[in-house]
């Protein structure tokens, strides 16, 4: 990211707030510059970590930037969200070699965002189709066994396919506001036991004097980052055997994107004993990484999902998505949203068995979405709402 002019960068759509009101595309905080050059300059994106930067960019002859694809070389699966381990070990067993493959994503992020960032304008589309070729022919450039855009936006999935990309489908729970005035106006529309189930879960979880604070901006200071470095690296300790992010990489977050950021905090007894990180978007606040000092009951979903939709009720959010998987978000009112994923594959015969089976994984996707949204906490007639979105 230091080769590629910031400004420029952020005109693309999505990148900025101000290209939110240019493109129609509502700003993106994990494809920002200050995001993924807080990731490489921190060190938690580089060689040593199997994710080396390799960003694909489309320039005018001037040399002016047109359009960008943010991508890594790498050397494993992990920190990814959309698993492939069973492509690269059948492949591996039939004598190919999966590794080194491209990654086009906001690394470590399972969040859906612009991958084809492209200038506004007429020519957009043919920036898309262009990004999506310069992915295919790096593959082939470096020997690379695939191309893997994750948590593409739907919009852009034509774009890949045209390009010779396999689609794919998974699924997340996120919360729709629909215009609510408040966390109440929200409850109203749950069914009777859910609501009370709420109202019930939110007051436990604030009991022995539990207090929660909102940090964003100015709050962000290095003795927050110290605290919340804690939580994170217990967590990730606990989760993944080796937390992804240095403790740098929230020291130049709050230095390049503070108002981006919101940690929501526990405090007890005048000390932090939990807390999360959100990233703010256009119109979407982004839940991210949790951690605790201490157990209480219900805290993490107080400061994980309730919290956040009081924030996005509060802000005029549109949505709040919380992270990978978790059927437990569904009955907090997170409903099962389809994410999408773009693939291609060199070699004939592997493509071919992943074609295969992604038309059955669709299917069963599209199918679980179904099932799930039938139980969802909300009133019937929300429901069908809640559903749609």
């Amino acid at each position: 990211m230091a080769a590629v002019d910031k400004v420029q960068w952020d005109r693309l759509g999505g990148a900025s707030k101000s290209s939110q009101t240019e493109s129609g595309i509502f700003y993106n905080p994990f494809v920002s510059h200050a995001f993924l050059s807080s990731l490489e300059d921190s060190g938690s994106v580089c060689a040593e970590t199997g994710w080396l930067p390799r960003h694909i960019v489309l320039r005018e002859p001037g040399g002016e930037l047109e359009g960008a694809l943010p991508a890594c070389i790498k050397s494993h699966s992990m920190g990814e969200y959309v698993f492939d381990h069973a492509w690269a070990d059948a492949f591996t067993r039939a004598g190919g070699r999966y590794y080194p493959k491209l990654q086009c994503s906001a690394p470590f992020t399972p969040a859906t965002g612009p991958r084809l960032m492209v200038t506004p304008g007429p020519a957009a589309e043919a920036g898309r189709r262009a990004l999506a070729a310069g992915g295919r022919a790096l593959c082939s450039q470096l020997g690379l066994s695939s191309v893997h855009a994750t948590f593409v936006p739907e919009a852009e999935i034509a774009a890949f396919e045209a390009e010779g990309y396999l689609h794919r489908t998974d699924q997340q729970f996120h919360f729709a506001n629909q215009s609510y005035g408040s966390y109440s106006d929200f409850l109203d529309t749950l069914s009777s036991r859910k609501r009370k189930q709420l109202k019930k879960e939110r007051r436990l979880a604030l009991e022995n004097g539990i207090e929660i604070e909102w940090l964003s901006g100015n709050d962000l200071n290095e003795t927050v980052w110290d605290v919340f470095y804690g939580f994170y690296v217990d967590t990730g300790g606990r989760k993944w055997g080796r937390p992804y992010l240095t403790r740098a990489f929230f020291s130049l977050i709050g230095e390049r994107m503070a108002e981006d950021v919101l940690l929501v905090m526990a405090k007890r007894e005048g000390r932090y004993i939990a807390g999360a990180i959100n990233f703010i978007g256009g119109d979407c606040l982004y839940g991210r990484h949790w951690g605790c000092a201490e157990d209480h009951p219900f805290l993490h979903f107080e400061v994980c999902y309730h919290q956040a939709i009081d924030f996005a009720i509060e802000k005029g959010l549109a949505r709040v998505e919380a992270g990978a998987q978790g059927e437990h978000k569904l009955a907090r009112g997170y409903m099962p949203v389809t994410t999408h994923s773009a693939h291609y594959i060199d070699h004939p015969g592997l493509r071919g068995a992943v074609a295969d089976y992604l038309k059955r994984e669709r299917r069963e996707v599209a199918y679980m979405r179904d099932v799930l949204s039938e139980h969802g906490p909300f009133r019937k007639a929300e429901q069908a709402v809640s559903q749609d979105d």
